[in-house]
């Protein structure tokens, strides 16, 4: 899930600075590590962590610079060969006992997810946890069969009749995955397990804003039987992000726009495989036969879930005229109702905080940007006072496309609803964007809402659902247009971190090929005779 936003290669913009001699870690978050028993690689730069629902710093990280990102690839490059030799059943039983550690650990993984985080326990519980726990054990069982040797037909070509052609998928060798800070395990660790399926090894770069979870899957990891030097953590700023594509063998980055074209050059100065899940303005087009408390519920939910930092969030939305009121009034009536603040276990409040500090100006920004240009607001509309960083559940009517709110990506907890003729005005809307990650139609005439959204410049369209698509971890999941390049999940998942070999093998053959010198004028009439036969015969236009 994309749209968090991260400077590259310089540090992020509003992040705390890093600073020499913070204190160590407290609350149960892991202590800094570089995410293997030997912590040699480090740094004396640090960078503070704090927890955004409080204000207050929970720990620190080291802010690894080039060399020390050199000797961490170097590690990986040592440690990998023989992992990949392993296979994958000796693969899949390290992923099988991470996945029973995570079940073993829930409290602690959520704990420390919530701490830098500032989202709510369930937010943690199904996303960061749920997804990850999950993907675990999808990986490990599906790697091989979207890995096997593939067998190609040779009968469409005469000179390959006969031959084995075979394609074959190997370890690309060091990936490097740059994760967000809005789902600090499901995106940034999930990354990294089918590319561990395949027999790579990984160095994850988590955002500085939540680097504590992804150290806490490295201890997890070296606690489940993982060689030393398979999986690391470069903890730093946006500078390590640009040490790490440059040693690494392909990179999988999730974030902002702006910040995926940057890594995009780094990666072609490298010369890698570049994979870019970046960000969403993702529409919500609601028909007049929809089922209204569904359709408003769902888009108070995945509006507001995970305080709105979401790629995958709904973020606009169009209805028909003629359900419009009572729909707006659905959603209203919801929205009002969700509480906020600091999170403080199970079901303690609704909505969480604001993670990333510059996000708090850009939801502000953008709320006072469409009352200023004739919107309303029906609900919240304002930051709260801190010490954390809060922005109220907002609803939004009398938008258009004038308006910031429904053509640039908020990644807060705001909605702004608009008023439609019909269904088609709504398709046309839905595609004036940028974006094109997500987007969901909702009706009651389900061949009718299919039509509608394969009509839609999105990777994914959910119909009378959202967001869900995401766990089906078999259905790729990627952005078109300004929203990214290649996909998650699926073949194409784990496919994105390989080398595709081609295979062609020669039983039995000739001493001397009929094409091979030398050349005469007998074997070429020859052959210009079997091509005619051959070919001559077909359709003619």
């Amino acid at each position: 899930m994309a749209g968090a936003q991260e400077q590259f290669p310089a540090a992020t913009d509003g992040a705390p600075a890093p600073t020499d001699g913070a204190p160590a870690p407290t609350d149960g978050a892991p202590a800094p590590t570089d995410g293997a028993p030997d912590a040699a690689i480090t740094s004396t730069r640090t960078i503070p962590v704090e927890n955004p629902a409080t204000g207050e710093e929970i720990g620190a990280v080291p802010a690894l610079g080039p060399d020390e990102i050199e000797r961490l690839a170097g590690r990986a490059r040592a440690a990998q060969p023989a992992w990949a030799a392993m296979g994958f059943d000796q693969r899949g039983k390290v992923l099988r006992r991470a996945q029973k550690w995570m079940l073993d650990h829930v409290d602690r993984i959520i704990e420390t997810v919530v701490s830098e985080s500032g989202k709510t326990y369930e937010d943690a519980q199904f996303a960061d946890f749920g997804y990850t726990v999950t993907a675990l054990g999808f990986w490990a069982k599906e790697a091989p069969r979207y890995l096997e040797n593939e067998r190609v037909p040779s009968w469409n070509n005469p000179i390959a009749i006969g031959k084995k052609l075979v394609i074959r998928y190997a370890p690309i060798g060091v990936a490097g995955v740059i994760g967000p800070w809005n789902f600090p395990i499901a995106n940034s660790f999930g990354d990294c397990i089918p590319a561990l399926a395949a027999g790579n090894s990984v160095i994850l770069k988590p955002s500085e804003v939540t680097p504590l979870s992804s150290l806490l899957m490295a201890e997890m990891l070296n606690e489940c039987g993982l060689p030393e030097g398979v999986f690391q953590v470069a903890t730093g700023d946006g500078s390590t992000g640009a040490a790490l594509i440059a040693n690494v063998d392909c990179v999988m980055f999730t974030g902002s726009t702006r910040t995926g074209k940057a890594v995009m050059k780094a990666a072609a100065d490298a010369l890698i495989p570049c994979y870019l899940e970046l960000g969403g303005k993702d529409p919500m087009i609601v028909c007049a036969d929809a089922n209204i408390d569904r359709a408003a519920n769902a888009a108070a939910f995945y509006s507001m879930n995970n305080g709105g930092q979401v790629c995958i969030s709904i973020e606009r939305v169009y209805v028909e005229e003629p359900v419009y009121d009572q729909f707006v009034k659905k959603v209203t009536d919801n929205v009002r109702q969700l509480r906020q603040g600091v999170p403080d276990g199970i079901a303690s409040v609704d909505v969480g905080a604001v993670t990333f500090p510059p996000q708090l100006e850009t939801v502000d920004d953008h709320v006072r940007d469409a009352l200023q240009k004739g919107a309303k607001v029906l609900v919240g509309g304002h930051p709260r006072p801190g010490p954390g960083r809060f922005f109220e559940p907002t609803v939004l009517v009398d938008v258009d496309h004038s308006m910031k709110c429904m053509t640039e990506e908020t990644f807060g907890p705001t909605l702004p609803i608009m008023k439609i003729a019909d269904a088609e005005e709504g398709v046309r809307l839905a595609n004036d964007s940028a974006y094109g990650l997500q987007a969901s139609v909702w009706t009651r005439n389900i061949k009718r809402g299919q039509e509608l959204a394969r009509r839609i410049e999105a990777g994914v369209v959910c119909v009378n659902d959202a967001q869900i698509n995401y766990t089906a971890l078999n259905l790729p999941m990627g952005g078109w247009k300004a929203s990214g390049l290649g996909s998650r999940h699926g073949a194409n998942g784990i496919r994105k971190y390989t080398k595709v070999q081609s295979l062609l093998v020669t039983r039995r053959a000739l001493k001397r090929e009929p094409f091979m010198f030398p050349y005469t004028a007998s074997r070429t009439k020859l052959l210009g005779r079997v091509a005619r036969l051959l070919y001559g015969r077909g359709r003619r236009d």
